[in-house]
């Protein structure tokens, strides 16, 4: 029921891989996001929140989620077992399973994976209220403020920089004073605070190997000539190619990606192979 566990020891990585592969989103990202939330530990628990796994989510953000994507995922039968309230708030009417399905968090394939969904969704919807193409920090605010509080902080960053975050998220600045405040007390701004977590954000996936750069740089920036799949945007091909290529470079996950089948012949394998020549041709 459901997907199956990854050890925890050896297979975070790759978990994280083949979620990027599943939904387009940068692996560099997701894997710099769970070195920054939980240093790669899938069974973190927040001492002071809900907060759990490899991308500490919360109860509620988990359920959310799970209802929204599980379905796709082989959890159909815990996106069944969750019901939305007309306030908003997600319930599972059996306890016993309401913390199996809580428990899947610690699974870091299927935290992995519900991560990538959720960026996913907050990168849509960023990306239209900005009019422009979301970068890695972009994600990763909406992950700590909410998608709600990442459109204000942003759209708020854009006309005006240098106000203070601490004065439009009082309450997010008493949980995480270090973040909102220097070491001397004083409010850092909001470009202060971004560049913060795009520094952090790189610096996770450099400590594991990933790439740096992709924090502070749009995640669908084309790089070369990628055929799209039907029904597939331009810039999911994008990510999906940067997402295949950079495995590929790497042995472990390149491995492992084998094992599940990528290299069949089969319509991204096509497209994959387009990209690869094109590239040889610039």
């Amino acid at each position: 029921m459901g997907v199956s566990p990854i050890d925890p020891k050896g297979g975070i990585q790759s978990a994280i891989a083949l979620a990027s592969r599943a939904t387009g989103i940068d692996f560099n990202y997701l894997l710099g996001q769970a070195q920054l939330e939980s240093g790669l530990n899938a069974t973190a628990r927040s001492s002071s929140s809900s907060a759990t796994g490899l991308y500490q989510f919360v109860d509620q953000s988990w359920l959310a989620v799970v209802k929204q994507h599980g379905a796709a995922h082989g959890l159909g039968w815990a996106a069944d077992s969750i019901t939305q309230t007309a306030s908003g708030r997600y319930t599972v009417s059996d306890p016993a399973v309401r913390q199996q399905i809580l428990g899947l968090r610690k699974d870091p394939q299927i935290a992995s994976l519900m991560a990538a969904e959720h960026a996913s969704d907050n990168k849509a919807v960023i990306e239209d209220s900005l009019g422009r193409s979301a970068t890695g920090t972009d994600l990763y605010m909406a992950h700590f403020l909410g998608l709600g509080g990442a459109r204000s902080f942003l759209a708020k960053m854009e006309s005006s920089p240098d106000h203070t975050g601490a004065s439009m998220f009082p309450a997010a600045a008493r949980a995480n004073r270090s973040i909102f405040y220097d070491q001397s007390g004083q409010p850092r701004s909001l470009a202060q605070i971004y560049a913060r977590f795009a520094a952090k954000l790189d610096q996770g996936a450099a400590a594991t190997g990933g790439a740096t750069g992709l924090a502070s740089t749009t995640l669908d920036a084309p790089t070369t000539t990628v055929v799209a799949g039907a029904g597939e945007s331009t810039g999911s091909a994008h990510a999906w190619a940067r997402a295949t290529l950079a495995k590929l470079n790497d042995p472990t996950a390149a491995a492992n990606l084998r094992q599940a089948s990528l290299f069949r012949p089969t319509p991204a394998t096509a497209r994959l192979a387009y990209m690869m020549l094109a590239s040889l041709g610039n």
